[in-house]
């Protein structure tokens, strides 16, 4: 969805964002509450993280993921838990699909990549029938939500490259609702999500944010120096217990709205 961020390695991404992604994903559910035996659509399903997720908590009738990416569909349809999904390859920008196709479209962590939002919500509204259910969530990337938020902060101060989404902005609460209203949907609900996750040293930090695509190429291009320099101000910055285990937090920005007659 942007000709810089690639996610072609679903291995890698899984490590760099699956834990991330997993428990953002529960909360969205919790949140959300959908009812079972619903038609879903997993827009932007990537490697079938959050479609898993709907398969073992939701009770789906089905689901279909959507995504550009082969190595990602490849890794997705590899999933034990997501024989029941259907996947294709297709942009959000121009749904595969027929209208009132689905009860349920989702966009997980996906908006900001997508060259033009307000696209890709009509997208979802089109294929979803009427009464039916439009959301998304998305890392609150202006309001420094990101996983990664500090390390791309020390980055920038080292004039280290920091690859952005293309639509960074439609993440914030307000370009949100923005979008949902402007495609036409009523009962218009937000939520901030925060999370956290655990890595068990620095080393383990470090070695999971070299296979990410929004960070890795940035680190590979910097100097031998100036990426020693980057591990000591990360070491300064992270908050690290006395053994060593790291805890981060990360702030998504969620919303859910109907899909009018």
């Amino acid at each position: 969805m942007t000709d810089d961020i690639r996610f072609d390695d679903g291995v890698a991404y899984e490590r760099y964002m699956g834990a991330w992604s997993q428990q953002v994903g529960d909360t969205f559910l919790t949140w959300s509450a959908p009812r079972p035996k619903l038609r879903w659509l997993d827009v932007g399903c990537g490697n079938g993280a959050f479609t898993e997720t709907i398969i073992t908590r939701c009770a789906p009738a089905s689901v279909d993921g959507v995504d550009p990416s082969v190595e990602q569909l490849s890794y997705a349809r590899a999933r034990p838990a997501t024989t029941l999904a259907r996947y294709h390859r297709g942009d959000a920008m121009a749904l595969p699909f027929d209208a009132n196709t689905f009860d349920i479209a989702v966009m997980p962590l996906v908006i900001f990549f997508v060259p033009n939002p307000a696209q890709g919500v009509a997208e979802m509204a089109r294929v979803v029938r009427p009464g039916g259910i439009v959301s998304a969530y998305a890392w609150d990337m202006p309001g420094g939500g990101f996983p990664y938020s500090a390390l791309q902060t020390e980055m920038r101060a080292l004039g280290a490259r920091v690859l952005t989404p293309p639509s960074a902005d439609a993440s914030s609460i307000d370009a949100l609702q923005t979008l949902w209203n402007d495609a036409g949907m009523t009962g218009i609900v937000t939520q901030d999500i925060t999370v956290q996750r655990t890595f068990a040293d620095f080393d383990d930090y470090w070695a999971t944010i070299l296979m990410g695509p929004s960070i890795g190429q940035g680190l590979v291009s910097m100097s031998p120096t100036d990426r020693a320099l980057l591990e000591d101000r990360m070491r300064a910055v992270l908050p690290t217990e006395a053994h060593g285990r790291i805890v981060c937090s990360a702030r998504a920005n969620a919303i859910t709205g109907i899909v009018g007659a």
